[in-house]
């Protein structure tokens, strides 16, 4: 008699060339992701092979009832980690069924602002340090963490070891090798300050792959807490009073910047990122005003600042940017909710494109 894990992991390849595809993409909410699988007649090695296909978005807030019809358009592909062999996972963006992206298809217009001949001149980098708080499904209180009570004050928890310190390892190595397995480029993890939470960095990345890899390695968070019976949170400060918030720490660098001379572009981004500091905090996460409050390792959320190893700065750049006199920085703002193609596409277009008068 089979058993439910054994056909589970049957490897499909053994005995037929079909492979599932796992289309994802945004929903609604424009933070929440969906997916729904079909059956291809083979192999797939680039998203021009794959097939458009429709959801119902009277379902996910996308559509009216009369006119429900979304088109998904294949955009990357990933190994499935889950299903493994040579099924794959597809990210994908969302249209009308005349072409026109749907609003919360954030991905096309970052796309035209990563295909301009000067920002892909510039070879945009982007590392995204994604924090994340690990909730009990029954109660939404931070694992770990005494139902209705709390822990004791932050200061142990913060990149630790043991049982008393650091929860849900199992959830965050398991998603580890997965996104390795998928091919995302994740660069490693660590245990946060809050206990309960822990953070994975993508990148480097190209241009839009970074949006591209950061919505599929949330995605199989997502598959993966399901599997452990806990609740990911992407809220910006999940729990309030003297605990830190989650963010989404966006490194970013030109090839401008990582040459000879690059601190002086650096500084010339950073000063215009700070005359357009509110365009930019507008887009960069909802509730972030619950975190970006000056304490915690941020800064006031009306107010811009940088500096060299300042962790309460807007702007963060590292000693050996400095050192060398080239190099990246890091925007602190964006909130662990952001999308990343705002994000990423928005500091392109900001130090690249726009013309300060």
């Amino acid at each position: 008699m089979a058993l439910l894990t054994d056909l589970i992991n049957l490897n499909l390849s053994d005995y037929t060339e079909k492979i599932i595809a796992e289309y994802i993409w945004v929903g609604g909410s424009g933070v929440d992701l969906r997916s729904k699988a079909r059956t291809l007649s083979g192999p797939v090695t680039d998203p021009s092979q794959l097939p458009k296909w429709n959801y119902d978005g009277s379902s996910t807030g996308q559509a009216p009832g009369e006119d429900s019809e979304v088109i998904l358009y294949p955009q990357a592909i990933f190994k499935d980690p889950f299903r493994k062999g040579n099924n794959i996972l597809v990210m994908c963006d969302c249209y009308t069924p005349q072409g026109e992206p749907i609003p919360t298809n954030k991905r096309h217009d970052a796309a035209k602002i990563f295909s301009n001949p000067a920002v892909a001149a510039e070879e945009a980098w982007f590392g995204i340090e994604q924090e994340y708080t690990l909730l009990q499904k029954d109660v939404k209180w931070p694992i770990g963490w005494p139902i209705g009570g709390y822990p004791g004050p932050q200061g142990p928890y913060y990149c630790s070891a043991g049982a008393d310190k650091a929860f849900g390892r199992d959830v965050v190595d398991a998603h580890y090798k997965a996104c390795l397995y998928a091919g995302i480029d994740i660069s490693g993890i660590n245990g946060e300050v809050m206990p309960g939470q822990w953070e994975f960095q993508v990148g480097p990345c190209v241009g839009i792959s970074a949006g591209d890899q950061l919505w599929v390695a949330r995605y199989v968070l997502e598959r993966i807490t399901e599997m452990a019976g806990v609740v990911l949170s992407l809220d910006p400060k999940p729990i309030q009073g003297d605990w830190n918030g989650a963010g989404a720490h966006t490194n970013y660098s030109t090839k401008s910047m990582r040459s000879d001379g690059g601190y002086g572009v650096i500084k010339e981004a950073i000063e215009k990122l700070g005359r357009r500091h509110k365009e930019h905090i507008a887009a960069y996460g909802e509730g972030n005003e619950r975190r970006l409050t000056g304490r915690h390792e941020t800064a006031d959320i009306n107010t811009f600042v940088w500096g060299v190893a300042n962790r309460g700065a807007s702007i963060r750049v590292g000693r050996d940017t400095e050192k060398s006199g080239k190099g990246y920085f890091e925007d602190r703002r964006p909130a662990s909710n952001m999308d990343p193609y705002v994000v990423t596409s928005m500091i392109a277009e900001t130090t690249i494109l726009w013309k300060p008068t």
